[in-house]
């Protein structure tokens, strides 16, 4: 066996050792639920569309804690518990290919959301008009999310933030669930990012007020030439015999045929009494 080909299975059963290692560390720390992610990974995607997939599977992992875990806490079953957010964070990078997604901002949600669940379950029973419990589990997932990110993301707008639930919900929820979620949502971006949702409203007002001012205005003085020229008299004009044209409401102008049969009926009783006369 040459020196080259000992160099090279040495340096495979190496590089296995410490694969072996790393997992079974990473193991261990999934276990002890101390794991800590850095949002800047650099082997991983951190494009808009990575961060969309990550809510997704944030969204599914949530859905997951929700039905276990957390019911079994809430129903006072903690015996019952052995579903872990972390936990659900491992196996799903196990099971999945995360090399397009936005690892980091995943374990973010996967960490944060359980740890501030009564916070962000407040936040958004205040705009419900039912208890929080009685929320469709896929709805309450996506309302956590929205909720986590309109009150500690606030680089993501909050256009963005609605836009991405309805996401959500169309890949995941209901046919009518968008109207509960953007309802809810709605209100409560109202509420914690007041200024954002403020400056957006003038900015939509300048928008409508610069459009109403492009459109071309008609003066005083056109209404004016407009009405007198809807409004004028019949006005008489020349016909092809360039006499002029005489309005049925003009009936002080006499008209030259009366006049001319007038003349001739004149002229005809003078002369017929003269040829009298010169008989007698």
């Amino acid at each position: 066996m040459t020196d080259q080909l000992k160099r090279a299975i040495s340096a495979a059963k190496t590089a296995q050792a410490n694969d072996g290692q790393a997992e079974a560390t990473r193991i261990a720390s999934s276990s002890a639920g101390d794991q800590t992610f850095d949002m800047s990974e650099s082997s991983y995607k951190t494009s808009h569309t990575a961060i969309r997939k990550a809510r997704r599977f944030a969204m599914q992992g949530l859905y997951e804690w929700l039905v276990t875990d957390r019911r079994f806490d809430v129903d006072g079953k903690l015996g019952w518990k052995a579903n872990a957010p972390h936990d659900i964070a491992a196996r799903t990078r196990a099971t999945n290919a995360m090399h397009t997604v936005h690892i980091g901002y995943y374990h973010e949600m996967m960490r944060d959301i359980p740890e501030q669940i009564e916070a962000l379950d407040a936040l958004i029973s205040q705009h419900l008009d039912r208890e929080v419990d009685k929320l469709d589990t896929v709805e309450h997932a996506i309302l956590l999310i929205g909720a986590y990110e309109l009150q500690n993301r606030v680089e993501i707008p909050y256009k963005v933030v609605l836009d991405e639930a309805m996401k959500l919900n169309n890949h995941f929820g209901a046919t009518d669930a968008h109207k509960l979620i953007n309802a809810v949502l709605d209100k409560m971006a109202g509420e914690l990012r007041a200024l954002e949702v403020q400056a957006d409203t003038n900015a939509n007002l300048r928008t409508s007020q610069k459009a109403a001012a492009k459109q071309p205005e008609v003066s005083s003085a056109d209404n004016i030439e407009t009405a007198a020229e809807t409004e004028s008299p019949i006005v008489d004009e020349p016909t092809a015999s360039n006499k002029p044209r005489i309005s049925a409401n003009k009936a002080n102008v006499k008209r030259s045929s009366a006049s001319k049969a007038s003349a001739n009926i004149s002229d005809f009783k003078a002369s017929k009494k003269n040829a009298n006369d010169t008989k007698d």
